[in-house]
């Protein structure tokens, strides 16, 4: 409900994806580093903010985005903006992998439909998900998805098993997934009327009939996603550091931070 606010970790490198392994109390976070230099890392805590451990070190990964850590499989993920990839390692680092490899080198580098942002990850369905955001507003935002592993014999940068689920979209950024009810959650930071925006679609529905539902508008560049399917309600964050409940299905909106 927005009260007992607290401050775990203070002096981070431009922060920005967050997961949390309540079972073995631990928080991770991302640090972007300073865009453009090749200097993002991954970073752990306790639950109240003891141990800070360095999990991905300065260079291991170049702009790190959404994190999702994935409890069965005891990984965490996460998009490479300007790498220009979908990573995972580890829950102590180790074993860092490229799954996806969008681009390479300077002129890809400055190709933004290529940055990797979101990332959500179907161990039941066994597949992994991301946003490549485009450049601000364009409409060249896409979501996709792929096989969790590479499949044999392939490489991260000519995978054959990758669907466009979603293309043309405003500006895509972070993803969650509903597994109960089968759901894809994202945000959009891209111009209205569609971006600004929280969305949703069936995990499951056939190519051709996959529509977003648009559940939240007028968010000032919405980020951040949570799901809380359990009880039935939704966290969202802007840039304008606005924090926004509502149900799943967009109603009962309400701001429990500004």
């Amino acid at each position: 409900d927005g009260s007992d606010k607290k401050v775990i970790v203070t002096g981070c490198r431009i922060p920005d994806g967050v997961a949390v392994d309540v079972r073995a109390g631990h928080i991770y976070w991302t640090n972007m580093g300073r865009p453009p230099e090749n200097d993002g890392s991954i970073e752990r805590v306790d639950l109240h903010g003891g141990n800070r451990t360095t999990i991905v070190p300065s260079g291991g990964t170049h702009t790190p985005k959404q994190l999702h850590l994935e409890a069965a499989g005891r990984k965490l993920y996460w998009g490479d903006r300007e790498g220009m990839r979908v990573m995972r390692c580890d829950l102590d680092g180790h074993n860092v992998e490229t799954l996806v490899q969008t681009g390479q080198g300077e002129d890809d580098r400055r190709d933004e439909t290529k940055w990797c942002v979101g990332v959500a990850v179907d161990p039941v369905g066994g597949h992994l998900y991301w946003t490549q955001k485009g450049p601000s507003d364009a409409g060249l935002g896409k979501i996709l998805r792929a096989g969790i592993d590479l499949p044999a014999g392939e490489s991260a940068a000519e995978r054959g098993d990758i669907e466009v689920l979603f293309d043309g979209l405003p500006e895509p950024i972070d993803l969650e997934l509903d597994l109960t009810r089968r759901m894809l959650y994202w945000t959009d930071r891209g111009d209205p009327p569609r971006g600004n925006s929280v969305n949703r679609s069936p995990l499951d529905a056939p190519e051709g009939q996959r529509t977003p539902e648009i559940l939240l508008t007028h968010l000032m560049e919405g980020i951040g996603l949570a799901l809380d399917p359990d009880d039935g309600r939704m966290y969202v964050t802007d840039l304008a550091g606005n924090v926004y409940a509502a149900d799943l299905n967009g109603s009962n909106q309400s701001e429990i931070l500004i």
